[in-house]
């Protein structure tokens, strides 16, 4: 956080829910939360809750009888979402009720406003650890020994859940096109539809060149992310889902390390933001293998690529940077009640 500038100012709260089934937005908590606002007398409060859910409205309705200082909230959904009553009631009395909004992207901001918010917001994109996503260049080299992968070998890296809706399928496909190139794929991670994605890889004959790395820690994640030449994320959207953000798409910009990713959700605005990679259609196995093969033939437009991701990254994803952007709006809404 920022020293000095949120001191006292904004309560945070972690008790332990009590309910949450699925994707339902049932989640709540034992507290009423009352008591805990008499006692802490915040200025403001930020919910890092959706609008929708039923522990941002507990803490609204606590507010409102307590104290009725500004309030706000935290928004990922880029889905217009349509909840039965009385889910559907409690999001509008949320949405009427806030001084402020944290919307993560400018799709989720605009699901936001169809559903008539019409208050302050501030996009605030997920924040990069400075500290931890830097190029690992000793690491980098480090892995490729230790996996027997020369350095003239192209490494294209996924890092996350091995699930249907990330596109490895269609990575697997993709790369099946261009097998005449010294290449190497890692997939790290664990999930699911492991299976599926190794009887793919054996039915296209890639065993030998794709290999699941398996679940690394959060710390380690750095390091395979700069190994990489290219980290690709080949997403797809389904009825009820679409990336939200695709945050792996900036930590490996903060490596130093070039993105291609699909156009499933937010993850077009990210590569453009950045200006990090190359942005291909979803579902699409031919034009995901030629943005492949036209980074793995260009080594000048990846270092552009790395070079000017790697730079949008640390000005404007960095936790000092968002952490100010976070104070400024809160400050400036208790400033406004206090007029």
């Amino acid at each position: 956080m920022v020293p000095g500038r949120l001191d006292a100012l904004v309560g945070s709260i972690h008790p332990v829910p009590v309910w949450n089934r699925g994707n339902i937005p049932l989640h709540f908590y034992r507290s009423w939360f009352t008591s805990l606002l008499r006692n802490v007398n915040p200025d403001a409060i930020y919910v890092h809750h959706e609008p929708y859910g039923l522990a941002t409205a507990q803490l609204y309705f606590a507010n409102a009888r307590v104290g009725n200082v500004p309030i706000g909230f935290y928004a990922a959904q880029n889905i217009d979402k349509q909840y039965p009553w009385p889910i559907a009631k409690l999001e509008q009395w949320v949405l009427s009720r806030s001084s402020f909004c944290f919307p993560v992207t400018e799709g989720a901001l605009s699901v936001l406003r169809r559903k008539g918010y019409n208050g302050a917001a501030s996009v605030l994109p997920l924040a990069v650890d400075s500290e931890l996503y830097f190029p690992h260049h000793q690491a980098a080299v480090e892995i490729r020994d230790r996996l027997g992968i020369g350095s003239d070998t192209f490494i294209i890296g996924f890092l996350g859940r091995i699930v249907k809706a990330k596109g490895l399928i269609t990575l697997v496909r993709a790369l099946s096109r261009i097998p005449q190139f010294p290449w190497m794929c890692l997939v790290v991670g664990s999930g699911n539809d492991k299976a599926q994605l190794e009887k793919e890889i054996g039915d296209l004959g890639l065993t030998d060149r794709i290999r699941l790395i398996g679940y690394v820690s959060h710390d380690e994640g750095p390091k395979w992310l700069s190994v990489f030449d290219v980290l690709v994320l080949a997403s797809e959207s389904s009825p009820n889902w679409k990336e939200q953000f695709g945050r792996v798409l900036v930590e490996a910009n903060a490596c130093g390390t070039p993105v291609i990713g699909s156009e499933c959700g937010e993850i077009p605005a990210v590569i453009r933001h950045t200006g990090g990679g190359l942005i291909v259609p979803e579902a699409n196995p031919e034009r995901l293998s030629l943005a492949i093969l036209e980074l793995l033939r260009n080594q000048e437009k990846r270092n552009a690529f790395a070079k000017q991701g790697q730079t949008v990254v640390q000005n404007e994803y960095s936790q000092r940077h968002l952490a100010t952007q976070f104070a400024t709006v809160i400050e400036d809404s208790v400033r406004r009640s206090r007029r």
